[in-house]
C-alpha cells in the first residue's frame, strides 16, 4: 500500500476478532497538498525557485522510506515535500513546540507527529515505526535544530531505519543566489550498525548540502 492509498481513519473492530493494533497517523491529502503549496509561496514571491536533483534515487511509492535532511530554515519540510516525485507523502517528526492549537491540528492533518527533543521520545519512535510498517515515508532532520550542514547528527535516524527495515534517503538543502536546491542522494542501507550508518549519513549530507 502506498502513502497515498493509506486510509485516513481506522477501521472499526469486528466483534469477536482480536483488537487492531494502532495504525500510523492519518494523512489528509488535500490538507497536505494545500500546506505544502502555501508554504512554498515565500520562495516564489521572493523571486526564487526550487531546483531539484537526484529524483531518480527516490524509491517508488509503496515501500518504507526514511528521508534524512540537513536543516537550514523553517521552510525545509515543505521544500523537501515539494521536491519528492508524486505518490509519496512524507510524515515529518516535528518538535512538539509546534503543536499549538489550530496550527497543531493542521500539522497533524498533514500526517506529521510531535517529538520531545529534550529526551529519548519512545512514543515518537514508535509512531515512526508504525508509519514505516504501513509502507509510509518518515522525514527526520538528524541535526535536531536548524544550523545548515555539518552539524552533529543524532543516531535516531539510523535506529528507526534499522528497526523499520527501511533505507535512508539523504536530502541535501542549499541556497545559492535565487535558487533553493534539493539534492537527493543514493539510499543508504540501515544495516551495519547505528554509529557506522550515522557517520555515513553525515558524510553524504555534508556533500549534498554544498551549493551547486
Amino acid at each position: 500500500m502506498s502513502d497515498a492509498d493509506r486510509p485516513g481513519s481506522p477501521v472499526p473492530a469486528v466483534p469477536g476478532t482480536p483488537p487492531r493494533t494502532e495504525g500510523p497517523p492519518p494523512i489528509n491529502p488535500a490538507v497536505y497538498r494545500l500546506v505544502v503549496g502555501v508554504m512554498n509561496l515565500p520562495v516564489l514571491l521572493s523571486g526564487m525557485h526550487l531546483e531539484v536533483h537526484g529524483t531518480e534515487h527516490v524509491p517508488p511509492p509503496g515501500t518504507p522510506l526514511v528521508i534524512a535532511s540537513n536543516h537550514r530554515s523553517a521552510l525545509d519540510p515543505f521544500l523537501v515535500a515539494r521536491a519528492l516525485p508524486p505518490g509519496r507523502f512524507v510524515q515529518f517528526m516535528a518538535k512538539q513546540e509546534l503543536f499549538l492549537p489550530v496550527i497543531g491540528a493542521i500539522i497533524r492533518a498533514g500526517g506529521s507527529f510531535p517529538v520531545d527533543r529534550s529526551s529519548n521520545d519512545v512514543q515518537a519512535i514508535r509512531t515512526a515505526l508504525r508509519i514505516l510498517a504501513a509502507n509510509g515515508t518518515v522525514g527526520i532532520f538528524p541535526e535536531g535544530t536548524r544550523g545548515g550542514s555539518g552539524g552533529e547528527l543524532h543516531g535516531g535516524v539510523a535506529l528507526i531505519a534499522a528497526k523499520g527495515r527501511a533505507p535512508i534517503l539523504p536530502a541535501g538543502i542549499s541556497r545559492s543566489g535565487k535558487r533553493w536546491v534539493i539534492r537527493f542522494g543514493s539510499p543508504i542501507s540501515p544495516k551495519g550498525g547505528i554509529k557506522a550508518v550515522t557517520r555515513e549519513l553525515g558524510t553524504v549530507l555534508a556533500e549534498l548540502a554544498r551549493p551547486v
